[in-house]
């Protein structure tokens, strides 16, 4: 065994992979992603005990803490100097934080909290071999301190794109360090679950947060139909997570003759007035995540991947791919050049898109978009409306991640099975299983309504949580299943959040985690009523019947 890593949904035979990770990641840069934790873990420590003494931990810290999780999910980072420098900042911010508590007389502790420290590449090395998961014996620990761990991974990715536009919460960076620090003792299981429960609640408020900024900065989104075909001009194709990034990119190629093209779960930059008042970008371009290795081959122009996901970069496509922000890749040119405005510098990529073809099309026409908990909330009448004739039935949340997992036809099954008095509301890359089925509408609502991004889960939880409160009702006693189809960590955070909400009966899939240990599959059942998928159509027999 040369690593193991068990994070993602597509881990090898659903116990772990060991020589090489699934997702395309070295074992060298599995094993560094490990010293990556450990060393936020003991930064975690020390942050608890400043914390403790009643200071406050800066924000330049923690924006570190955020970045450092965020580049350990997955699909995310696969640059080991990278990694490694990262772990440098953070033995240099532990070191700082050591210094403030002798200052404050607290030499006692200066011994327990000052944990590894060996700032060599050879010292590195030795110690990533030796600091995984596996170190934690005992199973039923290990699957609640990693469903922890991996909960504020999500949360570090939420609140670093909040950060990034200026939003930043002190009560944020106080929970993650005080739960590395934790992880780092605490054995007992319902301590544990406890802390589960309270990290899906801080993920909702770091949702929360992002939400707010992205309505604040580019506007409140609009529902309106979004091109998926191309036009005949050269494009910059952008894909990850980080609006910020595309508002700066757009900018930039205004007037160039250059389109701007979104992939994957940044289709949700068409939902809001200040990116798609630009008349230049111009559609989503492709699908999920995992089929970039065709659809970045075919777009023909660069490439700007802002965050999660990339997957391991293919030879047709190479000498125009551009990471930037979290996201890393061996060989490939890292954009972190700012232009004397502050705004980061895209000209060589501006550059290169003027030599390239235009993009291939790989689809043509329309598909709805932008019901974000602020549309769908004035469509509630509307709704209600349709509930009381018998129009509509029910609503099935159908929203997380895609992958290659042959399995997650399921969900296309699934949305051609559901009668035609339901709605799917969906967000996150999810969607794109059935988004571009030809399923109609209810009295002219489209029956698949996307709020967006994976964050944008939070605005099928907010709203279903307005209409429980507008009816005085239980959110259970709504007429909504939750299908929550998981990939990456960010997803597990969502879990974690509907699970804190009291949110039941939630179906988890296309696989349990591999780090759940039976006795938390029991808890979960138990407590929670979670679900497996099934047969599609039994399944949506189930759902219909509200089971």
């Amino acid at each position: 065994m040369h690593m193991f890593c068990f994070q993602c949904q597509e881990t090898s035979d659903q116990r772990g992979c060991t020589f090489g990770g699934h997702c395309g990641k070295s074992e060298e840069t599995a094993n560094y992603q490990d010293l990556l934790i450990y060393s936020l873990k003991g930064v975690g420590v020390v942050a608890d005990r400043i914390l403790n003494e009643g200071q406050t931990i800066s924000r330049e810290l923690g924006e570190l803490v955020f970045e450092a999780l965020f580049v350990t999910v997955t699909n995310t980072n696969f640059d080991v100097e990278r990694i490694i420098e990262i772990i440098d900042r953070l033995l240099c911010a532990k070191r700082v934080l050591l210094v403030e508590l002798g200052r404050l007389g607290r030499t006692d502790c200066l011994s327990e909290v000052a944990r590894w420290d060996d700032s060599t590449r050879q010292g590195y090395a030795s110690k990533a071999y030796n600091v995984g998961v596996l170190q934690t014996q005992d199973v039923d620990v290990r699957a609640l301190t990693e469903t922890i761990t991996y909960g504020l991974k999500g949360i570090a990715a939420y609140a670093h794109h909040a950060a990034i536009l200026g939003s930043y919460r002190d009560s944020t960076t106080a929970f993650v360090v005080r739960c590395l620090a934790t992880l780092t003792v605490e054995t007992d299981l319902e301590r544990l679950f406890d802390l589960a429960l309270a990290t899906g609640r801080e993920n909702l408020a770091a949702m929360s947060l992002l939400d707010t900024i992205h309505a604040e900065y580019f506007g409140t989104p609009v529902p309106h139909p979004i091109s998926i075909g191309v036009r005949n001009r050269p494009g910059i194709l952008v894909t990850g997570h980080d609006l910020a990034d595309l508002d700066g990119l757009l900018e930039q190629t205004r007037g160039t003759g250059i389109d701007v093209y979104t992939h994957s779960e940044m289709i949700a930059a068409h939902y809001y007035p200040k990116l798609f008042a630009h008349e230049h970008l111009a559609g989503n371009y492709g699908n999920a995540w995992w089929r970039q290795d065709h659809e970045f081959a075919t777009f023909n122009g660069p490439i700007i991947v802002t965050s999660n996901c990339i997957i391991p970069v293919a030879d047709a496509y190479r000498d125009r791919i551009f990471t930037t922000g979290v996201a890393g890749y061996p060989g490939v040119l890292h954009l972190s050049e700012r232009l004397p405005s502050g705004a980061k510098d895209f000209s060589s990529v501006i550059e290169l898109a003027k030599n390239c073809r235009p993009p291939t099309a790989i689809d043509e026409g329309t598909m709805p978009g932008g019901y974000n908990h602020a549309p769908l909330w004035t469509m509630a009448g509307q709704l209600l409306e349709l509930v009381n004739k018998g129009a509509l039935r029910r609503v099935v949340v159908m929203a997380g991640c895609d992958g290659r997992d042959r399995r997650r036809e399921y969900y296309r099954d699934v949305a051609l099975s559901l009668p035609k008095d339901t709605l799917i509301l969906t967000a996150g890359c999810a969607k794109y299983v059935f988004c571009k089925l030809p399923l109609g509408t209810i009295e002219g609502v489209p029956r698949v309504l996307d709020a967006g991004q994976c964050n944008d889960c939070y605005s099928l939880i907010h709203f279903a949580r307005q209409l429980a409160e507008h009816l005085d009702v239980d959110v259970n006693s709504l007429p909504i299943s939750y299908q929550v189809c998981w990939y990456d960590q960010k997803a597990v955070a969502v879990y974690l959040s509907l699970l804190a909400l009291g949110v039941r009966d939630i179906r988890l899939g296309p696989t349990l985690p591999a780090y759940f240990s039976p006795h938390l599959i029991e808890r979960l059942q138990r407590d929670f009523g979670l679900r497996t998928i099934g047969n599609p159509k039994e399944d949506v027999a189930l759902m219909m019947a509200g089971n």
